[in-house]
């Protein structure tokens, strides 16, 4: 296991879980991933790619949601569980993320390089 590996499972288990609204896709829109976590996905042709970028979407969203969930990137698990990164539905966890975890998470984001998923 790399370093790398160790610190996304490390950030995984600290991001805190809720349920979104069924059928929301409101923050899956182009996001970044380092290459840790792109290993993680299955591969998309340039041309799922770019429909997606033309549609402002992830290429791993499918018609019932997230196709790739449980190894979906950081970014993607932020989303509602801070007020950075907050739910425009108001869902979210009964405790949002630790601020030091979530600094930390943001330290990995610079210091690593990311790519568009």
């Amino acid at each position: 296991m790399t370093p790398n590996s160790q610190t996304i499972r490390f950030f995984r288990r600290h991001i805190p879980a809720f349920a979104c609204e069924p059928g929301c896709h409101d923050c899956c829109g182009p996001v970044t991933a380092s290459s840790e976590e792109m290993a993680r996905l299955p591969e998309k042709s340039d041309a799922a790619h770019e429909a997606a970028l033309a549609g402002l979407s992830c290429p791993h969203l499918g018609d019932t949601g997230c196709q790739v969930y449980a190894e979906r990137p950081l970014i993607c698990r932020l989303f509602g569980t801070t007020p950075r990164l907050a739910c425009p539905n108001g869902k979210r966890p009964e405790t949002l993320i630790d601020p030091r975890i979530e600094q930390r998470i943001y330290q990995y984001f610079k210091a690593t390089r990311h790519v568009l998923v």
